[in-house]
């Protein structure tokens, strides 16, 4: 407003003329409005500077028709450089302009301090729908040197949660925010993986060879993420890493990054700060039961014992001068949990049970809570001790009662596992099972070995680009990965229940050879209708501005055209409408501009 005021009384100084030098430059102006002016197209230009780099060509092309048609409805905004103009708001409009033939744009000529014009600029984009993703990420980033993002949704009519998800994005190295231009990742990915620091996001983008894995990014997301609300340590502890302090108030909690996981939730993006935690509690843990005389027992089978993390934790054990026990050589208490008709039915969700069934499922389970809990009460009457059961990946524990198993001869086991002792120190039956073992574990080496040997060399052949129709065994390949990899626990109960048929319980080589037998053509069919379905673009992205979305769109007219056709009809009816006000309200300005001009 005080730059228009200027304007007004420059012109009343110089009785509503411009000195020639402007006259050759402006081709027309209103002096009633005195900033809105017809400049010459040629002496405008775009604004380097501007953050908004790109402009989708489509659209552009549709501006410009109905420029060509209605000419410019709402005059550009512009600043003085030198002889020329440089466009603060309105480039896409300019650009339109130039597209259809114009020579001349109406214009506003302003005056702007230049971080002023920068922010102008910013706001005037955001507030567009069209923005692309991560250009807006980076521009709500500039914001936060002035604002609070608070102030800054204020000003864009935008949730607070909206605003900080893009902080985040904007934290996205190069290479994922190119994935998200263009259309292969999605925003909530990507904000999910902008929650890893930059060195983190580097190895997870050098890891994939420069190919979009949606998959393999969700895998890896998981991976470096933890749910604070199942840590095995306080989160309110400022003293357990006293560099780090408490997690509740920690800048690496999504929590304290607004909703980006939802409401509240908390969730740890720093791996190593969490693992450290972890590993903290658990040294702790060992000192404690030591001192307090507890049996520790790690959660751990004869079957697993050879896992990293299983060797790593009895070795600590070991180091403390704890004894070290497989699950399979003791008897363990749990405290019993009390069940309830909620956690019944809860339990039993899967399945089409009447209330008096899920009654009746409450009587027994209560019967053998009564037992369980008789039997932890008089635990220690009966040749139980008290411990702690560790859980080895999280670290989590609860207390337990435990004693070893008696043998048939009512010996004692062996103190020390099978697994840990030489071989001169085993009976030769046990000596044979060691032996059998050894020979398992080669075996699986070997297969693992060749078969990556396999494939490697798969790689190198030119079979992506045979141009033969699919083979049955490749169907039956593509299928089984796509119902691996691609289809959670409760879709495949719900949608693909009898996929392996009735005895899922086969060795892997026997599930492949039964599926192939009994394969159809219509089994891959649904797996990729159900694909389809699931893998759209939803959000910001739709059918008129996203590939995948368009062909969907497309591809379901064939199967549900009427159903489409009366959702479209709503849709239309409401635009049509609005396009109606909207065309009354451009004819009574048109009216008003004639008048000006006349």
């Amino acid at each position: 407003m005080e730059a228009q005021t200027k304007q007004s009384a420059t012109r009343k100084r110089g009785n509503g003329k411009p000195s020639k030098s402007k006259q050759s430059k402006i081709v027309g102006k209103v002096d009633s409005v005195p900033q809105i002016q017809m400049l010459e197209i040629g002496l405008v230009s775009p604004d380097p500077a501007q953050p908004r780099k790109t402009f989708d060509e489509h659209s552009l092309n549709r501006l410009a028709q109905s420029i060509a048609e209605h000419g410019v409805l709402q005059p550009i905004t512009v600043r003085k450089s030198d002889d020329n103009y440089i466009i603060v708001m309105g480039e896409r409009r300019f650009r339109a302009s130039k597209l259809a033939g114009l020579t001349t744009i109406p214009a506003m000529v302003r005056d702007y301090v230049d971080a002023d014009v920068l922010e102008v600029q910013i706001i005037e984009n955001l507030q567009r729908k069209d923005v692309e993703p991560t250009e807006e990420a980076e521009a709500i980033q500039f914001l936060l040197d002035r604002y609070e993002p608070g102030e800054i949704s204020k000003r864009l009519g935008r949730s607070e949660n909206y605003v900080r998800q893009r902080i985040k994005l904007a934290g996205l190295i190069e290479g994922f925010k190119a994935f998200v231009r263009s259309g292969e990742m999605t925003l909530t990915m990507g904000v999910a993986v902008a929650l890893m620091e930059p060195a983190e996001q580097q190895l997870m983008f050098e890891s994939l060879e420069g190919d979009f894995q949606a998959h393999r990014i969700k895998r890896m997301i998981e991976s470096r993420t933890y749910d604070l609300t199942r840590a095995c340590f306080d989160v309110t502890d400022k003293s357990l890493v006293p560099k780090a302090g408490a997690c509740d108030v920690c800048p690496f909690n999504a929590a304290n990054q607004g909703n980006l996981f939802g409401e509240g939730k908390m969730v740890c993006t720093r791996t190593s700060c969490f693992e450290n935690k972890k590993t903290k509690t658990f040294m702790k843990l060992l000192k404690r039961v030591k001192k307090e005389g507890l049996k520790l027992m790690p959660n751990i089978s004869k079957y697993w014992v050879d896992e990293e993390r299983n060797q790593w934790v009895m070795a600590q054990m070991e180091k403390e001068g704890l004894e070290v026990h497989l699950t399979n050589e003791l008897e363990i208490l749990k405290e019993p949990l009390k069940p309830t008709l909620e956690s019944i039915r809860e339990e039993y969700s899967h399945f089409e049970y009447t209330e008096e069934e899920l009654g009746e499922f409450l009587t027994e389970a209560l019967e053998s809570f009564n037992e369980e809990n008789e039997a932890w009460d008089n635990a220690l009457g009966h040749g139980f001790e008290k411990g702690v059961l560790l859980e080895t990946d999280t670290y989590l524990t609860q207390p337990i009662f435990v004693k070893f198993r008696e043998q048939v001869n009512d010996e004692i086991s062996s103190a020390k596992p099978l697994e840990k002792r030489k071989m001169s120190e085993c009976t030769p039956e046990e000596q044979i099972i060691k032996i059998n073992a050894r020979e398992l574990r080669k075996k699986q080496i070997e297969n693992n070995n060749q078969f990556k040997e396999v494939v490697d060399m798969i790689r190198d052949t030119d079979y992506i680009d045979r141009k033969k129709p699919l083979s049955t065994d490749e169907m039956v390949a593509i299928s089984i990965s796509l119902f691996e990899n691609n289809i959670g626990y409760y879709d495949q109960s719900e949608y693909f229940k009898d996929f392996f048929g009735e005895d899922s319980q086969l060795s892997s080589e026997e599930l492949v050879t039964r599926f192939k037998q009994d394969f159809k053509k219509e089994t891959f069919y649904r797996l990729l209708r159900f694909l389809l379905t699931r893998q759209v673009h939803l959000g910001e992205s739709n059918h008129t501005n996203d590939l995948t979305n368009q062909s969907f769109y497309g591809a379901m007219q064939t199967f549900y055209k009427d159903k489409i056709s009366g959702i479209e009809l709503t849709y239309a009816e409401s635009r049509h409408k609005r396009e109606a006000r909207i065309k009354e309200r451009v004819v009574v300005l048109e009216q008003k501009a004639k008048t000006i001009e006349d």
